[in-house]
This record gives C-alpha cells, structure tokens and sequence, in this order.
C-alpha cells in the first residue's frame, strides 16, 4: 500500500526534516535536518527486494560519508585556530563544505552513485529522489558557492557527465538518473546567478520530472524495448510521453526550454561566454539522444494491429500533466516579447 501509516510518518518527518535544514540559522541545525531526512528516506526506499536493499544501503553509504565531510567542514568554519591554518596554507573549508553538499546531490564528478540508485527503487521513490532531496542540498550551497574555477568545473562535468551517459542505456531509471545530472549543471549555475533564478528552474524540472515519471509509472515502463514494441499504446499516447521527454530535455518551444533561456541569459550578461557555450553544447548531445529515441518509437518500430485495444487514459490529472510540455507553445512568444 502507498500510503500506509509508517509511510505517511516517513514521509512526514522527511518533508521536516528539509524545512528544518532550510530554515536552521546555523550549519549544525543544518547538518541536523539533513540526517533527519536521511533516516527518514531509507524506510522508503525498502521494497523487500534485493534492488531496492541494495540501492538503499548504497544511499546510505554515500549520504553518511557526505555528512561526515560537511560536519568535519563545519567544525572547521567555527574552529579559531583553524582560521590562521587555512592563511598560511591557503585552505579553503568551504570547498569542502560545498563538496560535501554536491555528493548528497550526485553533481559530477560525485555522480558515481546516482544511476545506481536510481535503478534499484521505484517510481515513487525515484520521484523523491530526483526533486525532494534536492532542495535541502541546494539551498545550502546557496549560502556557500559563487563563481570561480570550482563551481564552473562542477557545472561543466555536470552537463557533460549528463549527456554523455545516456548515449547507451536502455534502462528508463538510469536514463532519468543522467538527465538528472545534466538538469544538476544547469541548476547550479541559476544558483550562483540568483535564488530566483534556481526556484524557476528547479519548479520547472520538478514538474517535467514528475510528468514523466508519472506516464512511466501509469504505464509500468522501465526499458525502452517496452516503448518500441508494446502495441497497446496508441500514437497519441507515445506523442504526449516523448513531448514531455523532449520539453525535459529543452527543445524550442516546449516549457522546458524557457528556463534554459532564462539561465542562458543571465550567464551572458555575466559574461560566462564558455561556460554557457559548452552547456549549449551538451544540452544538444541529451536532444539528440531524445529525438533518436522519439524517431525509432515513432517511425521504425511502432505497429499497431487492429484486434489489440488502445490504452485509454482515464485520470484527467495525468491527462494535464502529460500536456504539460505544450503550454510552452503559447507562452514562448510572451516570453520572447518580455525577455
């Protein structure tokens, strides 16, 4: 059952758990909501099955070994002493601080165990994974990273890390798990431009995210095999599932696109001509990774016999979220006008 009592408290003490590392006025208070969402998310994450053990202790693993990097980068901030160790020998704690905070994200090149994660649970939880826990995480390296050669090599391996590895995975989670990534470069440099700047964008992924995980979880989806040969999806329902994946990867003029222009603009009003130009780039690796899919389901493999009924959509909350992509056709030309 989904919502079950022990569910509802996990859940429950999860979301305080965020809020109270959000709203703590120091980096303990912080560190403290962080492990309370930690051990609220591993309940969650157990299915009673051999993937979902496996994916939880490897979470539980990476997420201890970041807690106690930020807490010995936290110790260090409030030692005196330490203040004139780190003149003498150029030290920065806030490197540390920041790395410990981009591992509990999977930012490359800390991104060793998302995709492994990401296979063992399931759709629900793959959700939490992918929105939720980001937001802790990220509000923190708010306070701490700005704009140097650090932040721009973590953006950098991020979107590359992220395009690059979805070239040939035929698994739905890991493939969701890499544009995770990719959505992580693109994340971090809206933060260093501004918070506003990162609440549209995350808002924005969060809710492409959802759409997509959503249609994958109505459908019982977990590998592309099952997108290209399954008969019982009509067109229409292949044609709304892809348009969301590519509004997810930012293809004009879908949704999923303006906030890329956003970050894209504010990068070059500061001048971060390489740094936009390579993510660019790679956003067009992911496209052309999306539209290779979108053209093998659509034009090569898809057969739909007669005799076999077409899948019906009866939610009309999933109908509104699988056409969540096309709001982005009326609203380009607003933006275009505003920008």
């Amino acid at each position: 059952m989904l919502l079950n009592p022990s569910r509802l408290l996990f859940i429950s003490t999860l979301s305080l758990g965020t809020l109270f590392s959000v709203s703590a006025s120091s980096w303990l208070g912080a560190w403290a909501g962080l492990e309370i969402n930690l051990l609220s998310f591993i309940p969650l994450m157990s299915q009673n099955n051999k993937f979902s053990a496996e994916a939880a202790l490897k979470y539980f693993l990476v997420q201890a070994l970041a807690s106690s990097i930020l807490l010995f980068a936290v110790i260090l901030l409030y030692s005196l002493n330490s203040l004139l160790i780190f003149e003498v020998f150029y030290f920065n704690p806030l490197l540390v601080l920041n790395s410990a905070l981009l591992i509990k994200l999977g930012a490359a090149p800390f991104h060793f165990w998302f995709p492994g994660v990401m296979e063992g649970l399931n759709w629900h939880c793959n959700i939490i994974l992918m929105t939720w826990q980001k937001i802790a995480p990220m509000m923190l390296l708010s306070y701490s990273i700005y704009l140097n050669m650090f932040s721009t090599f973590i953006i950098v391996t991020s979107v590359v890390a992220g395009s690059l590895g979805g070239f040939n995975q035929t698994s739905l989670r890991k493939i969701m798990a890499y544009s995770s990534i990719n959505h992580l470069g693109w994340m971090v440099a809206s933060i260093i431009l501004g918070d506003m700047f990162w609440l549209t964008y995350f808002l924005f992924y969060s809710l492409l995210s959802i759409a997509v995980i959503i249609m994958f979880n109505q459908f019982n989806l977990t590998h592309l095999y099952q997108i290209y040969s399954s008969p019982s999806y009509s067109p229409s329902i292949k044609l709304m599932l892809f348009l969301n994946m590519l509004s997810l990867g930012g293809l004009p003029p879908f949704l999923g696109f303006l906030p890329k222009w956003i970050i894209i603009n504010g990068l070059v009003s500061s001048n971060q001509y390489f740094t936009v130009t390579l993510m660019v780039i790679m956003t067009l690796v992911t496209l052309f990774f999306y539209l290779r899919l979108t053209f093998s389901a659509f034009l090569l493999t898809h057969n739909e016999p007669k005799w076999v009924p077409t899948t019906m959509i009866t939610s009309s909350f999933l109908l509104i979220l699988i056409n969540i992509s096309i709001l982005g056709l009326p609203l380009s030309p607003l933006l275009f006008i505003l920008l």
